[in-house]
Order: C-alpha cells, then sequence, then structure tokens
C-alpha cells in the first residue's frame, strides 16, 4: 500500500499532467471518480441524509487525522477544515502544488451530492492555504444563499456538464 503523503503527491502530478494535456482530461478524470464515488455512496447519503454526512465526514476526520471540525445542524452539515492534511503535504513537495488541487474534492463530492438529492457547497477560502469550509444541505435555497457568501468557491466543473454522474 502507497503511504498518504507519497499518493497525494502522486495525485498532485498526476492533476498536473491531466490538466497539460488538455481538452478537459482532467475534469473528465474528475468526472470518473465522482461517478464511482456516486455509486459507491449516493445511496447512502439519500438514505441518511445530513446525519449520513455528518457520520461519514467525522469518521474521515479521524482516519485522515485532520484538524477539522464537523457539524449538523437542522439546516446543513458542515466539515470546517483548520488544516488539511492533503494539501499540506502537498505543499511539502519540492514540485510544487498543482493550482487547482484542492477542486478535487468537490469533482467527487458534488455529484454523489447530486445523485443522494443533496446540495453541497465547497468555500475553499484559498487555493494556498490548507483550509475551507464545505457544507450539505437538502434546501437548494440555503446552498445558494452560502454560495453566495463564499470567498472563493470550488467548481472544477465550470466547463463541463456534470451529467452522467
Amino acid at each position: 500500500m502507497i503511504p498518504s503523503d507519497h499518493f497525494v503527491r502522486f495525485y498532485n502530478e498526476v492533476f498536473k499532467v491531466l490538466d497539460e494535456l488538455g481538452s478537459n482530461h482532467l475534469e473528465e478524470y474528475w468526472r470518473e471518480l465522482g461517478r464511482l464515488q456516486s455509486l459507491e455512496l449516493s445511496q447512502r447519503f439519500r438514505d441518511g441524509g445530513l446525519q449520513a454526512c455528518y457520520d461519514y465526514w467525522a469518521n474521515i476526520v479521524h482516519e485522515e487525522n485532520c484538524e477539522a471540525d464537523v457539524e449538523l445542524t437542522a439546516d446543513y452539515f458542515e466539515c470546517r477544515m483548520r488544516r488539511c492534511p492533503s494539501l499540506s503535504k502537498v505543499q511539502d513537495n519540492d514540485a510544487g502544488a498543482f493550482e487547482r488541487y484542492c477542486d478535487h474534492c468537490m469533482a467527487w463530492v458534488e455529484p454523489v451530492m447530486q445523485a443522494a438529492g443533496l446540495y453541497a457547497v465547497m468555500d475553499m477560502q484559498s487555493r494556498s492555504e490548507p483550509h475551507c469550509v464545505f457544507r450539505v444541505y437538502r434546501d437548494p435555497e440555503s446552498a445558494r444563499d452560502f454560495e453566495n457568501a463564499a470567498k472563493l468557491l470550488s467548481k472544477p466543473y465550470d466547463r463541463m456538464e456534470v451529467a452522467g454522474c
């Protein structure tokens, strides 16, 4: 098994190469990851709603040793990443971080949430600082309000449709 500090560096380089190839190769790669994650996770989130989101990401925070807080309210689930271990490891790399590295999270999360009938919004806040705020809503208007207040949105599919995920 490849250690996580090597894996994220590998992922970072794959993103760079696919982006350099042009013609949406990177977006297609991310779209496939989203499709596969949807097969695995969308039913869980459809059935369990925001509570399932909380349970899933609370486990991720623990397993990946994230400096993060997860919160479940009546209106949304939130993961407030104070120090992302993935971006931190990529930044500790002499090859340099891919400028859109953080978009890979929403690239798989957005199709999963769409398939589950939920609405995800990622406020990255910065592309160079390893922190972000991620929320999932049941209500599309509430998601849009959070999106409108975001400092820096992660929208990995701006150049293509998510259809088919």
